[in-house]
């Protein structure tokens, strides 16, 4: 029942990974990278699977073997997620995965050796419409840059990203994405700005690195947000020490503060004081693990009390404020009739959400047929 966002996106090119399209506009995806071995192709496969069911719309393989491009082959006839295929230096995994059906390379055209190889992949993934992301860390520079700068800084971030996009413009390949990740905030911040006003080919977002679940989540949600913002970003990443699956999730919820893409149920929730008539924390916290499956976009308010409980019910789907054995409930921001038995919230509100999420499915599919 929020507004949408009003941050105007950074106009850019469109391409397109498998079916999902990325760049001028259109809905920003949310990806993560698995961290099985890719020759443990049961495993792999596994792990896709739990990303593509948390939302995941594109998952990232790493392909560093001629083996693990074998097993890329198995992997991707199993999975019906679009795949990017990670690759350095090796020209010859690019060109064997782009034959097994490979929907993106994220591969540095200057790293994979001469001329001959660089037009042998770009030629490849032209004749294949396969995308290419050039993929630039704050960690790894080439040493002539590194050297000329002395450490990582936005412009030796940029600079070396310009060194692979004039490599792909001289071979006249424009369907590629760049990313400049860094794990400083402002270093990242700052050299996605810059190159945003340098080329018009859609952006991959991260702070590499990040860090663990909690640490890393801020890290991310800081400086993506910064640059969310202001309208700059067309995919991103959430890079955590954690499960993969976590990823895909704070992905979600930083876009969803940002009013940018919604998934699945916003919960708004007070962090609760000595006026809660019923036990907040542990209600989200139960709800959120029970109706992970929910995917329709909507809001729910959980407030304990009647200070705060009523104003945020009055712009939610479904809302409820505290009140002594029996809570306020709200609908559409409309006061129902009906009352929670403070012992019961939990089962109750679930029962409701789940109602009104079929309800808002059906409204939605409605729309869409109608448009």
């Amino acid at each position: 029942m929020h507004n949408e966002s009003p941050i105007i996106r950074r106009q850019s090119t469109r391409i397109y990974v498998g079916d999902v399209p990325i760049g001028d506009g259109a809905p920003i995806a949310v990806q993560s990278m698995t961290n099985t071995r890719t020759t443990d192709v049961e495993a792999t496969v596994a792990q896709i699977l739990a990303l593509e069911k948390v939302g995941a719309d594109i998952v990232r393989v790493s392909v560093p073997t001629m083996d693990a491009a074998e097993a890329f082959k198995l992997i991707k006839q199993q999975v019906n997620i679009p795949l990017v295929a990670d690759i350095h230096f090796d020209y010859r995994i690019a060109l064997k995965v782009a034959e097994y059906g490979v929907d993106c390379l994220r591969i540095n055209p200057g790293n994979i050796g001469n001329e001959d190889r660089i037009r042998a992949v770009v030629d490849c993934a032209r004749d294949k419409n396969i995308p290419i992301r050039i993929g630039i860390n704050g960690g790894s520079l080439e040493k002539d840059i590194q050297q000329k700068y002395g450490e990582p800084t936005p412009d030796a971030l940029v600079e070396s990203a310009m060194r692979h996009v004039d490599i792909l413009d001289r071979l006249n390949f424009d369907q590629f994405k760049v990313s400049v990740k860094a794990s400083d905030v402002f270093l990242a911040v700052e050299s996605y700005r810059k190159l945003a006003a340098q080329i018009k080919q859609p952006l991959h977002l991260g702070i590499t690195e990040a860090g663990g679940a909690r640490a890393g989540a801020v890290k991310s949600a800081v400086g993506l947000g910064m640059l969310l913002a202001e309208g700059i970003g067309d995919t991103l990443r959430v890079s955590l020490a954690a499960d993969p699956v976590e990823e895909i999730k704070v992905g979600f919820d930083i876009l969803k503060s940002l009013r940018i893409r919604s998934r699945g149920i916003n919960f708004i929730a007070c962090p609760t004081c000595s006026r809660q008539e019923f036990d907040v924390i542990g209600t989200v916290n139960e709800l959120e693990q029970r109706l992970e499956d929910i995917t329709v976009p909507m809001d729910v308010s959980v407030i304990g009390c009647v200070v705060n409980g009523p104003g945020e019910a009055e712009i939610s789907h479904l809302g409820i404020a505290g009140g002594n054995r029996k809570s306020a409930f709200y609908e559409d921001g409309i006061r129902q009739k009906e009352r929670f038995d403070n012992d019961n919230v939990i089962d109750q509100l679930e029962t409701k959400i789940r109602a009104k999420a079929a309800m808002l499915d059906v409204s939605n599919r409605i729309d869409v047929t109608e448009k």
